[in-house]
């Protein structure tokens, strides 16, 4: 027996992870862009931001791994397919989540003082940094909810 074919109270892993995953998905996807585009709310994120992503950047690949096992259970239909295609493109944006959390709260933690690092650092690293942020946080949040829509879509028509 697979670890990710593990069932409680009758429901199959893959559910009762989704759950997570779709909220704290969104949730460390919007704050990041936040983070990013308002530094002092990034310092005041501290740590939370990249924990947050590595929740996500350990949580998503474990959804996923559970949601194959039930897609073997339950058959791999067209609705199921797309579904699994949609998480597997997810799947490395959940990922980069992390980096880029990291990278955000390390710009952001730099003191403002005037002759501090962040003086020193040109203002196009922070363009940069801020624009990969976003980019990240945009595809994730499109991705979740896409992913989500379509599991749900082969949940409630009755596929799965």
């Amino acid at each position: 027996m697979d670890l990710f074919d593990f069932e409680w109270a009758g429901l199959s892993l893959h559910p009762l992870l989704v759950h997570a995953t779709v909220v704290l998905t969104p949730l460390t996807a919007l704050a990041l862009a936040v983070a990013a585009l308002w530094p002092a709310a990034s310092r005041r994120m501290g740590l939370a931001l990249p924990i947050a992503a590595l929740v996500v950047a350990v949580l998503v690949p474990l959804t996923i791994l559970a949601g194959q096992s039930l897609a073997d259970v339950v058959g791999r239909t067209p609705s199921v397919t797309r579904h699994e295609s949609l998480a597997i493109m997810l799947l490395p944006w959940a990922i980069a989540l992390l980096p880029a959390s990291v990278l955000v709260w390390w710009m952001g933690r730099a003191p403002q003082s005037a002759s501090s690092a962040d003086s020193r650092r040109p203002r196009w690293v922070t363009v940069v940094v801020a624009t990969i942020a976003l980019i990240v946080a945009a595809v994730t949040l499109v991705l979740v909810v896409l992913t989500g829509d379509a599991g749900a879509r082969a949940v409630w028509e009755g596929t799965v």
